[in-house]
């Protein structure tokens, strides 16, 4: 095991090798670091991509946020690699943590700026509303919130005129073990309902473990993971051998959707495209013939 000295020295060259990733605007100070996809997603939108000299590793999209330096998992972060970047503005998701990580940031006398996440439309221009500020970008950020209240309005409009919603099971693998089952009040859920569909899954808020009995009892006409969930449960056959998903009728006639994570659950810029994309998605995979998949 490495004494303190060394494990000392070591984060030190990891921060001065992240530094200089960042490039010279994090040396001379005055950038913005941009904790949370959905964030990095509304400063690009908004034109404030060339401010922004590091994010968080949810922060995938668009691909040129992908060249510049990782400080980690939001949920996982460390207050010494981003203070070594020295920069002007933290974007902060609000349940970013951990919170001592938090608290040494403040500590330090970050200038941090807490975005709220909300999954929902009202929630989306309210984030919106709080990048923009933080960014001195009022007026790009009313008219970002003002196209998305339009593409918002569509998606409403379409999934209002489904007559028949879809049972869906979001399924999320959170590592060993039954997968997460969303509940009421998360993303899953939201995205579910904005794409003309119903969460199969209503007897609890936030995500739960899924037995078999309660898989099957869920009765749900589609399966809907991420990649990464699906990636990670061991690809499409593992994912339907699984015994909770087995109990399905769903899962015998295979009928999954699986999208990217970032884009189905992110309530950024991009969540009415994502419920466009999930709505033909699972109205196709609810209305196809078992032998057609």
């Amino acid at each position: 095991m490495p004494s303190l000295g060394e494990a000392c020295r070591a984060a030190a060259g990891a921060a001065a090798l992240l530094l200089a990733a960042a490039g010279p605007a994090a040396a001379e100070g005055g950038g913005v670091v941009s904790i949370g996809g959905a964030i990095t997603e509304i400063a690009y939108a908004i034109g404030a991509g060339d401010r922004l000299i590091a994010r968080d590793s949810t922060s995938v999209w668009p691909e040129a946020a992908l060249a510049l330096p990782d400080v980690g998992y939001l949920r996982r972060l460390s207050a010494e690699s981003i203070l070594a970047l020295r920069p002007g503005l933290i974007l902060l998701e609000a349940d970013a943590g951990p919170p001592a990580a938090i608290d040494r940031l403040r500590a330090a006398g970050a200038d941090i700026a807490t975005i709220p996440d909300d999954p929902t439309p009202a929630g989306v221009a309210d984030k919106v509303a709080a990048v923009a500020a933080a960014l001195g970008l009022e007026e790009e950020g009313r008219a970002l919130a003002a196209r998305l209240e339009r593409d918002f309005a569509a998606v409403r409009a379409r999934a209002a005129a489904v007559a028949n919603p879809p049972r869906v099971l979001f399924l999320l693998s959170v590592g060993q073990g039954a997968p997460m089952a969303a509940g009421r009040d998360t993303s899953a859920d939201s995205i579910i309902a904005l794409a003309g569909a119903a969460n199969a899954v209503d007897g609890f808020a936030g995500y739960k473990p899924l037995s078999m009995e309660a898989a099957a009892g869920a009765a749900p006409d589609v399966l809907l993971v991420t990649e990464r969930t699906l990636d990670r449960l061991g690809g499409r056959g593992a994912l339907l051998a699984r015994p909770e998903v087995a109990a399905t009728r769903a899962g015998r006639e295979g009928r999954i959707v699986v999208m990217d994570g970032l884009l189905l659950l992110g309530f950024g810029p991009r969540a009415p495209e994502a419920a466009r994309l999930l709505a033909d998605a699972l109205h196709s995979a609810a209305a196809a013939p078992a032998a057609d998949r």
